[in-house]
């Protein structure tokens, strides 16, 4: 399993940024798919995830209303689009997929959220 994630960046306060997430050596279109944030010093949490067909989401509360994630199966990627930005959404933020009951994360990317 290989999770390569892209897209991040800095952005000023109020701005957007895609994220995207290729994955490959499993069945992409048989798994639910997530993205996860860790900010300096704080724990990894969850903040978006999407189910096999893309027909079910579940965000933060933080993030409802500015983040939407998406996928496509024929490419097998996810995506995270971030409007709206605060400087509180500066993180690395991480792919993540449950495979056979194990956990799979990208490297992660850096967002950063400052003017």
């Amino acid at each position: 399993v290989q999770l390569v994630e892209s897209g991040g960046g800095l952005v000023q306060p109020g701005g957007s940024l895609r994220l995207s997430c290729a994955a490959s050596g499993f069945t992409f279109s048989s798994y639910g798919m997530s993205w996860y944030r860790q900010a300096p010093g704080k724990e990894r949490e969850l903040v978006a995830r999407i189910s096999r067909a893309g027909g079910s989401t579940k965000y933060a509360d933080s993030v409802k209303g500015r983040f939407t994630i998406s996928r496509d199966n024929a490419k097998n990627t996810v995506n995270l689009q971030m409007n709206s930005l605060k400087p509180e959404d500066t993180a690395v933020y991480y792919c993540n997929a449950l495979v056979y009951s194990l956990n799979y994360w990208g490297q992660g990317t850096q967002v950063t959220v400052s003017s």
